[in-house]
């Protein structure tokens, strides 16, 4: 039998690759797809010569920095040096003005409203390593119906009072106390605030993200709220309490706050009706007027000395219960608060004593397609320890960035950059051994920044929630408070069970050996 010629296969060989090639760049033809929580890149084997659209945005997204490194420049050796040499020297005067009983109206009992918005709990994590945890000594207080001062420093989502108004409410319901926080002296957003009208003439007011435009000397004197007022001869500014919200039409106490470099005289008014003035000494020292009574505005003019006068607004809460103090600035990443006075937090800390310090940032840096926040990470570390410096009396608390919505050919879909950034920014909380809240996992909780807007509590832009939306969020973030307090009193109560039953058993103990050496004393006596 004649041997078959083997068969020539190179040309079938040509034709496979060509085909292959083929099916691949057609492939490469398909758009970026997303499965779920998860988006497929678009496959293009000719990368290296050619580059779609979407490729080049995500390549210069990765290459492009995030923020200005020397934005976040803080030497906190120096920022610890300068709080020392603060508190000893200054002289931190208070005016006092009695004008009534200084009627609390917190509430003796613990009586938390327990009605939840949200389906499930999203707990704060407590990196604490120590076990002198700052977060536990913040619920053992709120617990304990112990007067609690919070701060909450952020950017436009908690703006005009959104989210902190309903925090500051349902935590008021429960653990007792009334007003609105701080207010400053005037401020262009004060239109924007539901909480509490103001009523601002003659004031100059500087925000610190334009701080290269306010006068050397206010760059010096920035507090966390992110303003300095300065007033004209004659100025004025009214305060005047809302019922926007529970507990907010009238409070028991007002706190004005300024610096006076020289002698200055100031009159206060409380509901139009009582006034006052003040003569305030001349120094470097953060001065405060310290009003009691029941009232429900409060009007301050400065009658002379307006060229040394720096002000920074007031404080309207009660004596005891909960204070929630909102300090927003638009488009702050947290770089400002490295820009403020050291020697200034610290002060008005000492007057006022903060227990609990929310840091809310990062909106602002989000980018489609970036998932590498680590450095941004390590500059809320830098917070965290700038913050412990100002306010050694409080518990920091980091929440995450919130959900987002960026628009795609299949709609509106959650940006999912958004969890990398806020892992970022729990890995930012354990290595500092702050505490951690994911403002993310409640909006996703919710159904997302997607139904957010659906919804109406959120705005157009798929970016920042509105006043209902905060509802959402601050009530999330109280059920996270109330569990913690709860487990605190369970724990003082567990305590307080054990101490008992400990000084029953020594008490019978002593009875009993007093019993057995009773009858000998009584013999030797006699």
């Amino acid at each position: 039998m004649t041997p078959q010629p083997e068969k020539d296969c190179t040309n079938r060989g040509w034709i496979a690759l060509t085909a292959l090639i083929a099916v691949l760049a057609v492939i490469s033809l398909i758009p970026p797809q997303r499965i779920g929580g998860v988006t497929l890149r678009r496959a293009n084997i000719l990368s290296d010569l050619v580059r779609f659209e979407e490729e080049a945005d995500a390549l210069a997204a990765d290459e492009a920095p995030l923020f200005d490194e020397s934005d976040f420049h803080v030497d906190l050796e120096q920022v610890a040096e300068l709080v020392a040499d603060t508190l000893p020297a200054s002289v931190q005067i208070t005016y006092r003005w009695q004008t009534g009983p200084a009627d609390s109206s917190h509430r003796d009992t613990f009586r938390p409203d327990t009605a939840r918005m949200h389906p499930r709990l999203v707990p704060i994590e407590d990196f604490d390593t120590t076990g002198r945890s700052p977060m536990s000594a913040f619920y053992a207080k709120l617990a304990a119906g112990e007067p609690v001062r919070i701060a909450v420093l952020g950017d436009s989502f908690i703006e005009g009072d959104i989210l902190t108004a309903d925090l500051r409410e349902k935590l008021q319901s429960a653990f007792g106390g009334s007003g609105t926080g701080f207010a400053p002296m005037a401020s262009p957003l004060t239109g924007f605030r539901r909480t509490i009208r103001t009523q601002s003439r003659g004031w100059n007011a500087y925000n610190i993200m334009q701080r290269r435009n306010a006068p050397a000397p206010c760059r010096e004197r920035f507090y966390v709220s992110g303003w300095v007022c300065r007033p004209s001869a004659g100025a004025s500014v009214r305060w005047e309490c809302t019922d926007a919200k529970r507990h907010l039409d009238s409070c028991g106490r007002a706190r004005i706050l300024f610096i006076s470099r020289t002698e200055s005289r100031v009159a206060v008014t409380l509901d139009n009706r009582e006034r006052r003035e003040f003569e305030i000494a001349g120094d470097e020292a953060v001065r405060e007027i310290d009003v009691l009574g029941r009232m429900g505005s409060l009007t301050l003019e400065i009658l002379s000395g307006s060229d040394g006068f720096y002000g920074y607004g007031a404080w309207f809460e009660d004596t005891a219960g909960v204070t929630v103090d909102n300090y927003s600035v638009r488009s702050n990443n947290g770089q400002a608060l490295f820009w403020t006075a050291p020697g200034v937090n610290a002060q008005i800390n000492a007057l006022l004593g903060y227990d609990l310090v929310i840091l809310q940032y990062g909106l602002n840096l989000l980018q489609s397609g970036v998932h590498a926040y680590g450095g941004y990470g390590r500059q809320i570390e830098n917070m965290i320890a700038y913050v412990r410096q100002c306010f050694p009396t409080a518990a920091v608390l980091v929440m995450s960035v919130s959900d987002r919505s960026e628009r795609t050919d299949q709609g509106f879909v959650s940006m999912s950059s958004a969890p990398s950034m806020a892992q970022a920014q729990r890995q930012a909380a354990r290595n500092a051994g702050a505490a951690f809240w994911s403002t993310y996992e409640a909006m996703r909780s919710l159904g997302g920044m997607a139904r957010f807007v659906q919804n109406g509590w959120a705005g157009k832009d798929f970016t920042h929630i509105n006043y209902a939306g905060g509802q959402r969020v601050a009530w999330s973030l109280y059920d996270a408070m109330l569990s913690g307090a709860q487990a605190a009193r369970e724990r003082e109560r567990i305590c307080t069970a054990s101490d008992n039953v400990i000084e029953e058993t020594l008490a019978l103990r002593v009875d009993s050996l007093f019993h057995g050496i009773a009858p000998a004393v009584i013999s030797v006596t006699r």
